[in-house]
């Protein structure tokens, strides 16, 4: 009988199909890695345990090899743990090389104060989506976002995005790992359809009720994955018609001059 491996609790995807390339023992380090969200400084064996569905001594073998090579800092006082400087050094790095993030930031920033609200780009992890870089208007306050936050990938006007501008084999590619894959292929429908009627995809009180939202997806080349660019803000400060009347218009505007700076950059 195939080994099966446990599902992830830690994120919203079940787990790659096996092969006998797949190295199981950092995949579950990655895992652990994986366990720690934003606003969590701490975490313990037990409680990655529970996320990763793995046994609480598998996690400890894991912990303590992460901490050895500084992925993971125990605090001894606490009996726990909270990420380490590698993590930070790769994500770094990995941050530093997409000069993509460079070129964008003043496009962000002007489209930004333009349309008061927050303009980001961002790319999936995953289930999710991550911002790469994000600007805020000066009455988009109220939005607790910054580079490096995650959101959803089916409720975003930004995943859905991501799906829009994805390949087929792309989006086929993501459907085996969800928890619910027909759920997914209608987001996908969803997302297609509102491409091709719209030019973007939206969300008014998906992701957030109180959060409206329009995103455009771009294939940015250089070996890149696809990217997505977004545009909202609360749904106080921003109806689905500003956006799709005066903030669309303006939104397609600068993902086309970061197209246009990208191509430039590649051939330079």
């Amino acid at each position: 009988m195939p080994r099966q491996r446990r599902p992830r609790a830690a994120d919203d995807t079940q787990p790659a199909s096996e092969d006998r390339h797949f190295v199981t023992a950092l995949a579950r380090g990655l895992e652990v890695l994986g366990c720690f969200r934003r606003g969590e400084a701490l975490l313990g064996n037990q409680e990655i345990a529970a996320r990763t569905g793995l046994p609480k001594s598998t996690v400890s073998r894991l912990t303590h090899t992460l901490t050895e090579l500084g992925f993971l800092h125990h605090v001894p006082a606490m009996g726990r743990y909270r990420l380490g400087m590698a993590v930070l050094s790769l994500g770094s790095a990995m941050l530093g090389g997409l000069d993509i993030r460079r070129i964008a930031r003043p496009l962000l920033q002007a489209l930004a104060t333009e349309t008061h609200s927050i303009v980001a780009l961002g790319s999936r992890d995953r289930m999710g989506m991550v911002y790469l870089e994000l600007a805020r208007g000066d009455a988009a306050v109220a939005v607790n976002l910054e580079a490096g936050s995650r959101i959803s990938l089916g409720n975003s006007a930004m995943g859905r995005a991501w799906l829009a501008a994805a390949t087929p084999s792309e989006r086929a590619a993501l459907i085996p790992q969800a928890r619910d894959p027909a759920k997914l292929e209608a987001t996908i429908a969803r997302a297609l359809a509102e491409q091709a009627e719209f030019g973007c995809c939206c969300s008014f009180g998906d992701w957030q009720p109180d959060v409206n939202a329009i995103a455009m997806g771009f294939q940015p080349g250089g070996g890149l994955p696809p990217m997505v660019v977004n545009c909202g803000a609360p749904a106080f400060l921003v109806s689905p018609e500003y956006l799709l009347q005066e903030a669309r218009p303006r939104l397609r505007a600068v993902m086309r001059k970061l197209e246009h700076c990208m191509d430039l950059a590649m051939t330079a």
